[in-house]
């Protein structure tokens, strides 16, 4: 007998995030080991919350946007947290030269940030955020579970693994 039925999409653990908070920065190590750890068995969504407070955030998620457009989303996340008081200081054109840097087409991330192509897909995750309550960041969501790491990164990553794990044996059973 031919089982034709869809196998289960992966479990998703979305990360609300914001490109020039040091919080997020220091959840960089978590979310490179649950890369290593699950591959493409989990996937992993960045999603935008610019917070207010950091004036540089809503255009550093125009420019991930723009850095997942151009196939290279997590490498420039990654750059942009790791140097965030480069992007306190020198804002818009820290994130073009990030970009430059990563071999990217800078030219259009200069032109993304001005035509403000991303500007919607920032504003719907940052309203969807809002919609479920996420109030800082990195907040995390998985399996329904949302986990705040704004407060604490503290055990968070064992958290998420034991959900992400709980998820893909029921995916198995």
């Amino acid at each position: 007998m031919n089982d034709s039925s869809p196998v289960p999409a992966a479990p998703v653990l979305d990360v609300w995030c914001e490109l020039q908070c040091p919080d997020c920065r220091s959840a960089l190590d978590d979310l490179r080991a649950l890369r290593a750890r699950y591959g493409d068995r989990l996937e992993l969504r960045l999603r935008h919350f610019p917070l207010e407070k950091h004036r540089h955030a809503f255009a550093a998620a125009q420019a991930a946007e723009e850095a997942w457009e151009q196939g290279r989303g997590w490498q420039y996340v990654e750059a942009v947290l790791e140097r965030v008081e480069e992007l306190d200081r020198a804002g818009e054109p820290f994130l073009v030269e990030v970009a430059r840097e990563l071999g990217l087409d800078a030219e259009e991330f200069d032109t993304a940030l001005i035509d403000g192509r991303h500007i919607l897909v920032v504003d719907a995750d940052q309203a969807e955020g809002r919609a479920i309550g996420v109030t800082g960041t990195p907040t995390y969501v998985i399996g329904g579970e949302r986990l705040d790491g704004g407060k604490s990164q503290e055990g968070l990553r064992e958290r998420v693994e034991e959900i992400a794990d709980r998820l893909l044996a029921e995916r198995r059973a």
